[in-house]
């Protein structure tokens, strides 16, 4: 960030006098942890007086850009949900420094060497894979991404069963990554979920792309003894997977959306009977 930057940031974070907006020192901790998973009053981030405005400027500075821009989107919803539960009306200015610290926010959030990170999330209250999640973005957030390959594998696995699961799709334990993502866009296309004949064939091609990941997590990947892939290859299959991931959560909101909707009309048309 520019010295600029961080004077519209500390402005619109209210941080005169080491505070920020209407955060305690408690608040202030639990909210990073649950937008960042980082405790920010780890002694990393040990800053002149330790306040809270100091400990957020050494964030900025020790955390990398994708992450502190995460963390400056959250605080600025935050900033906006208060003045509007208070009826605080927004003045002219104060909207147009918003729009300044939103637009640092958007910029520093691409700096992410993997686009649709924020799409690998625990989606399920499954505790192992909320671990595999958050382990998966903690290397792509310390730009590792060789390291998690054999992680990236297992959460496919994971979230491909649950998808399987939600449709009474059966399966064995042992079946392969790429056999299981073919029995899931099987059904999809049986079903009318996909629209056009180009993405038909961009889901048929993920699956010999997921047979070649089988390979790259058993021989070139930290599940075993092995020397690991490359950086930029490794990068290239983080993208991949992400974005087969967000499109197939697209596609599963817009699903759920169409569900409910039929299940209101239905309710509404007993009523009306």
């Amino acid at each position: 960030m520019s010295s600029i930057d961080k004077v519209k940031l500390e402005k619109m974070f209210e941080m005169e006098g080491g505070y920020v907006l209407d955060f305690s020192n408690i608040t202030f901790r639990e909210f990073i942890i649950d937008n960042t998973n980082i405790d920010i009053s780890d002694g990393k981030y040990d800053y002149a007086s330790g306040s809270k405005a100091n400990r957020l400027k050494a964030f900025w500075a020790k955390e990398a850009n994708y992450i502190v821009g995460k963390l400056i989107s959250a605080l600025l919803d935050y900033w906006k949900t208060k003045r509007l539960i208070n009826h605080r009306e927004i003045s002219q200015a104060e909207q147009a420094l918003f729009d300044d610290c939103y637009t640092i926010a958007k910029r520093l959030k691409q700096d992410s060497i993997v686009e649709n990170i924020d799409a690998i999330q625990p989606y399920s209250t499954d505790k192992e894979f909320s671990v595999l999640a958050k382990s998966i973005r903690e290397s792509i957030q310390n730009n590792e991404p060789e390291v998690a390959l054999d992680r990236l594998h297992t959460y496919v696995v994971k979230y491909t069963r649950q998808q399987c699961d939600k449709y009474g799709i059966s399966y064995d334990r042992d079946k392969a990554l790429h056999s299981l993502f073919g029995e899931y866009v099987k059904y999809l296309i049986k079903n009318g979920f996909i629209k056009s004949q180009m993405t038909e064939r961009i889901l048929k091609s993920s699956i010999s792309i997921l047979e070649s990941f089988n390979h790259v997590r058993n021989d070139q990947s930290l599940a075993h003894d092995n020397p690991i892939l490359n950086y930029h290859e490794s990068v290239l299959i983080f993208n991949n997977v992400s974005s087969a991931i967000k499109f197939i959560e697209a596609i599963e909101k817009e699903r759920s959306e169409v569900d409910e909707q039929d299940e209101v009309q239905a309710e509404w048309d007993e009523i009306s009977f």
